[in-house]
């Protein structure tokens, strides 16, 4: 996992996630970094956001790549790819993780996949220190394209998941889902990173807006020919 920090003030401040694909680069969603870098890090190896964690590594920003098709109006295409000023170190707490290329299989309705951030735990904005891990469920598309879910909004690029509550459903039922702050994060189906956290909303578990995930399946190509050795300009 990749924390995408702002700075505030004296300090830097967690604003999205990300997650380390290859030696010098995170993956994350472009509207994480809409306006370009700005002087934002990128932390690896970070648990928790305010202790001094031996296993940390910051990264300046060398380049910024967001998907050239992405729609700010209802976050289609939204991945992006940052490259780092330097290759990171591998450790146990520093590692790229695998992701699905084209051809591979997604997950299915009803199949359980997990997801990861800091971003809130509540509507009222309140944000973990620590790194929150949840499993969520895969909803079909049909649904989640139904008028009073996300409607045309929601495109074939996208996955959406949630906490399904357990049957019997007793309320009061507290559902977990991804939420503000988590974007960019990974979601991964048996270890394999499959989608990104893209509109995990600003209302969180809430019944009919799931969490929304941008298939990276979809992005092999554009992801190969922008992390390819540039040749050099005569």
């Amino acid at each position: 996992m990749a924390s995408i920090q702002v700075q505030d003030g004296e300090n830097m401040k967690h604003e999205c996630g990300g997650f380390v694909i290859a030696d010098q680069w995170v993956m994350t969603a472009v509207h994480c970094l809409p306006t370009g870098p700005n002087g934002r890090k990128v932390v690896l190896g970070v648990h928790s956001l305010s202790e001094a964690e031996e296993t940390k590594q910051t990264f300046d920003i060398l380049e910024l790549h967001n998907h050239p098709e992405y729609s700010g109006s209802n976050y289609d295409n939204d991945i992006a790819l940052i490259k780092l000023d330097r290759p990171f170190n591998s450790s146990e707490a520093v590692k790229a993780v695998e992701y699905l290329r084209t051809g591979g299989t997604n997950p299915s309705t009803g199949a359980e996949v997990d997801t990861a951030g800091w971003g809130s735990i509540d509507d009222l904005g309140s944000r973990p220190d620590k790194l929150k891990e949840v499993s969520v469920e895969v909803m079909s598309s049909a649904r989640c394209g139904r008028r009073d879910y996300f409607g045309r909004k929601f495109t074939d690029n996208m996955i959406c998941a949630h906490k399904l509550c357990p049957e019997p459903c007793d309320q009061p039922y507290k559902k977990e889902d991804s939420c503000d702050g988590d974007s960019g994060g990974p979601l991964l189906y048996n270890g394999v990173a499959v989608g990104i956290t893209s509109n995990g909303g600003k209302k969180c578990g809430q019944i009919k807006k799931p969490g929304i995930y941008t298939i990276i399946s979809h992005y092999t190509e554009w992801i190969n020919n922008t992390m390819a050795p540039q040749p050099p300009t005569e």
